[in-house]
């Protein structure tokens, strides 16, 4: 629908839609490019036509996937894993195209089945399995969870002290294992090493103000951005843009599906003069806290009004860059991050790509050098090996740490840190001593491992990123298939939940975004309500979850647009602020986010249904608060 109205508002008949349409393979996302110009009118509504099909079938059919009851008043009268497996397997029988995903998790991720731990705070691109993580041979049986060194990591991160375009000019030396490393993520992405530049970042907020330091707002003054969700990362950009002359505004979004809203961002990307640059536009593909997907021809439409393209990949699933043509929608920049999968140490760090073409636009900046650039090298030895103490950094480094603070929690609020990292990323890799026998040892269990590459005696591998090797194995659309139908069905789950003896039935969770629809993103953003239709704090739901191992994020949505029709939903969205119009509210809601990965299984959705089916009891909560109490735990503020 949404797509239908940009059609129509844009005047989307130039010529660069014939091209943007041959970027998306056929059937990964029908809502793309509706009604394709290029082809012949009967072909062109055949196309639609058995599209809408699909998609209508598809939503009929999850309606029913709870069958044979669709409400439940009582977190008792759930049907057991079976008995809803069997349910899912019948409503979506492509599932079962999925099973060496499940093939995968058992092999290489079995911490996610072994822990008893369900993971839904992930969002992102991963390089290393978590078998990769250990120092073992292959055949020996996994140990327990709690028995992982947190040190264990396939790479430590340097500080660089070097400008953007100094590195974006001259690149410096590259060792043998950040270039196996680069290479294989420009190729994971799409991205061609002919056309665009690479610069690992130590987190995504560093990405994006690095872009802010150095690009020319006094030219071009303007910093548009379209995110429905608080970031840390865009908040990082948009502080350093300010401080630069930028004059920064914000798409507004729909209520209540939240879908962009058209005329105002038309409005704002137009520009009257033909030969002003206008600045930059930074754009995500989709949501990562309501998984709502945005049409790819902003971009484009963006560019035809001279504006600079920035394109955040960090919210983009496994293999979603293969439905884009890079080479068609010609971003400037492009960001994306990546760290390890559902660890209890999210190390990792972001990727800062810079076109070719475009790094002239680039402005060297008094206050942008060595702003989280890093280098990548290959990870400490093992714990077992003594060591001495680290280099002490510099006072300029702490500084730069200060400016990215590090978090290690497994399941802190919706976090855009992306590369966090185990050690500060201010500080310079750690140097050691060992003996020739242990650095023999140490390699040798290294290379049975395979989990990362040396290069000391003249013993040289290719480093392994096992989880970018198991996306490719999977491919592209059984990927879709497998996110699409367990983020669908949770999401019909949830809606089927009633408070008993309520007034009329109220619902115990609110969906915001997309609710059960073909083309939503893996991410869902809910609140859950009590009896009396108040809104439990979602900091409290997320503590609750985690304490029934269940690991959900909190996010602020934002920019949220209301008209009259919605007047007495304002009111209840709560942490509402008045904006200067008088039919519009620009609003902040907090809510719960689940994500859902190529490695979530149908377990880890149905508990998360069954946690949020205990809040129809009324005295869930006080229960939990006594029970803490009564093991000496941490008590839950109520």
């Amino acid at each position: 629908m949404v797509d239908v109205v940009i059609k129509t508002q844009l005047n989307m008949q130039s010529p660069w839609i014939r091209e943007a349409s041959k970027a998306c393979c056929p059937g990964c996302c029908p809502n793309c490019f509706p009604d394709r110009p290029e082809s012949p009118a009967a072909t062109s509504e055949i196309r639609s036509t058995v599209a809408a099909t699909l998609r209508y079938e598809f939503e009929v059919s999850t309606v029913s996937s709870l069958y044979p009851k669709f409400k439940f008043t009582n977190h008792e009268s759930l049907p057991s894993v079976e008995e809803s497996f069997s349910y899912f397997n019948k409503v979506y029988p492509r599932y079962s195209e999925t099973d060496q995903a499940d093939e995968i998790r058992a092999q290489e991720y079995y911490h996610l089945s072994n822990s008893n731990h369900v993971c839904l705070d992930y969002i992102g691109h991963c390089l290393f399995s978590y078998s990769q993580l250990e120092n073992q041979c292959p055949g020996s049986p996994p140990p327990p969870l709690h028995s992982l060194s947190l040190e264990s990591a396939c790479f430590d991160v340097s500080h660089k002290s070097v400008n953007l375009n100094s590195q974006l000019q001259y690149g410096g030396e590259e060792s043998e294992f950040q270039s196996d490393i680069r290479k294989q993520i420009m190729a994971f992405m799409n991205v061609s090493e002919d056309d665009y530049n690479m610069v690992f970042t130590a987190n995504q907020p560093a990405a994006f103000k690095l872009v802010a330091e150095f690009y020319p707002f006094r030219s071009s003054r303007n910093l548009l951005t379209v995110y429905d969700h608080q970031s840390e990362a865009v908040e990082a950009m948009i502080k350093s843009s300010k401080k630069r002359g930028a004059n920064v505004v914000s798409s507004s979004f729909l209520w209540p599906n939240l879908q962009i809203h058209t005329e105002n961002l038309r409005k704002k990307i137009v520009s009257k003069s033909k030969r002003k640059k206008k600045g930059l536009f930074v754009f995500p593909l989709q949501s990562r806290v309501t998984g709502s997907r945005y049409s790819y021809l902003w971009m484009s439409l963006a560019r035809e009004n001279r504006w600079h393209v920035l394109l955040d990949a960090s919210a983009l699933g496994a293999k979603d860059m293969d439905t884009l043509g890079l080479s068609i929608f010609n971003p400037d920049f492009l960001i994306c991050s990546f760290f390890k999968v559902f660890g209890e140490n999210p190390s990792g760090f972001c990727c800062l790509f810079v076109k070719k073409s475009s790094a002239s636009v680039l402005k060297d900046s008094a206050t942008g050098t060595s702003v989280g650039i890093v280098d990548l090298v290959p990870e400490s030895w093992p714990n077992r090996i003594p060591e001495k103490p680290a280099i002490i950094s510099s006072t300029e480094t702490k500084r730069k740490v200060d400016e990215f603070p590090v978090r290690t929690s497994f399941s802190d609020p919706l976090s855009e840190t992306g590369g966090e990292v185990q050690k500060p990323e201010g500080t310079k890799a750690k140097k050691k001593t060992v003996s020739f026998s242990e650095i023999e040892e140490v390699i040798d269990a290294s290379f049975e491992s395979g989990s990362t590459s040396n290069t000391l005696h003249g013993k040289n591998r290719k480093t392994e990123c096992r989880s970018l090797d198991h996306a490719d194995s999977l491919g592209m659309m059984k990927i879709k298939i497998r996110t699409r139908n367990l983020s669908n069905w949770l999401v019909n789950a949830l809606m089927s939940l009633r408070h008993p003896h309520s007034e009329n039935g109220g619902a115990a969770v609110r969906i915001y975004g997309p609710k059960v629809d073909f083309d939503r993103g893996p991410a869902v953003a809910f609140n859950v309500f009590d009896w009396k239709g108040e809104k439990i704090d979602p900091a409290l739901v997320q503590k609750l979850a985690d304490r029934n191992n269940i690991s959900l994020s909190v996010g602020n949505l934002q920019h949220i647009w209301f008209c009259d029709k919605h007047e007495e939903e304002k009111v209840k969205a709560s942490e509402t602020v008045p904006s200067k119009k008088t039919d519009a509210f620009d609003s902040e809601v907090s809510v719960v986010t689940a994500a859902v990965g190529f490695l979530t299984d149908f377990e880890d959705v149905y508990k998360v249904w069954t946690f949020v089916s205990r809040f129809l009891d009324a005295d869930f909560l006080e229960k939990e608060t006594w029970r803490y109490k009564a093991i000496n735990q941490k008590t839950v503020e109520i």
